[in-house]
């Protein structure tokens, strides 16, 4: 694949060297080209400076070849704009802006355009830390009805059947993460100790998914 990163900052470069340490070639493009130092020696990749969203300098990147397109500047204005012209002009569909507003990021996610809004996002990842238990999304649809949830399950509930808890919780067990693996369960799936539920349940009903899961199961 051939990626397109706007910004050559911490995260435009760390995610540039990912990319080309993976087999993908990456075109970074940067308004300073003081900024292309922190991709290194062995960087293989193109660097051009200019604007993100000038359409001679994305044609310059390789845009037309570009499976995908990453803006990850540090201002939001610019990774927009840049995302929508990569997008209408370019038509390439694999896009991504980083926005550090969280309310514009959701306005831009109803809209159609992906982003990452880094405030929101480090902070969902200390709070996970700080309560590893909890229900903090693991993702969550862009209209906020659905999100992809760990719940803390009552050890009662070992032994039983994913579809017993589905059917007491009246939601979806969408994995299991177990022993350091991943498993997607059938219904026959036992629950066992240690393991920990992914659930996929609409917003509202979270706080009610979770008291049912936090308590015992029903008796038979």
């Amino acid at each position: 694949m051939h990626i397109v990163i706007m910004g050559c900052g911490r995260v435009g470069s760390t995610l540039a060297r990912s990319l080309e340490k993976r087999g993908h070639s990456v075109a970074v493009v940067d308004m300073n080209t003081e900024a292309f130092r922190r991709l290194g020696p062995d960087f293989g990749g193109r660097t051009v400076k200019g604007v993100g969203f000038d359409r001679e300098v994305l044609l310059s990147a390789g845009i037309r070849e570009a499976d995908g397109f990453a803006a990850v500047s540090s201002g939001d204005n610019s990774n927009i704009i840049a995302a929508r012209v990569v997008r209408e002009t370019f038509e390439v569909t694999n896009v991504v802006a980083r926005i550090y507003d969280p309310g514009r990021a959701e306005v831009y996610e109803r809209l159609g355009i992906p982003t990452v809004a880094t405030v929101r996002w480090t902070a969902d990842q200390v709070i996970r830390r700080l309560l590893p238990s909890g229900s903090e999304p693991q993702w969550r649809d862009p209209s906020g009805t659905v999100r992809l949830a760990e719940v803390h399950v009552n050890a009662s509930w070992v032994g039983r059947r994913v579809d017993q808890i589905e059917a007491a919780a009246r939601t979806r067990v969408s994995f299991i993460h177990r022993m350091g693996d991943g498993i997607i369960p059938t219904a026959s799936t036992v629950f066992q100790d240690g393991d920990l539920l992914y659930i996929a349940v609409e917003d509202q009903r979270l706080g009610e998914v979770e008291a049912i899961l936090a308590s015992a199961p029903p008796a038979d």
